[in-house]
């Protein structure tokens, strides 16, 4: 499985970014996954211009811009942080 973020760490003091929420989610479930980071984060003007180009994978596979997103073996998408954060506590990884 992939997890696609922007690499944000944290939203504010006292606040979990969207992307570390999702990835401490599947970590709490037990996942191993690999992590892409990719560009064009919103809040920083000048990534703007790079943003479309640096994201079209993700847009390919969920129809968004916005990250993270989890991309299953079976490639199901789960987007958004909630969504994955909900899909790692329902499915926890197999323990061996």
């Amino acid at each position: 499985m992939i997890l696609y973020t922007c690499g944000g760490k944290t939203n504010g003091p006292g606040f979990a970014h969207p992307c570390a929420k999702a990835g401490k989610a599947l970590d709490a479930a037990g996942y191993e996954y690999e992590l892409k980071t990719v560009g064009g984060y919103r809040m920083a003007v000048w990534t703007w211009g790079s943003r479309k180009e640096d994201r079209a994978e993700v847009r390919k596979l969920s129809g968004t811009d916005e990250v993270p997103i989890l991309v299953l073996d079976d490639g199901e998408v789960v987007s958004g942080s909630g969504a994955i954060a909900k899909w790692a506590k329902e499915h926890p990884a197999a323990r061996s």
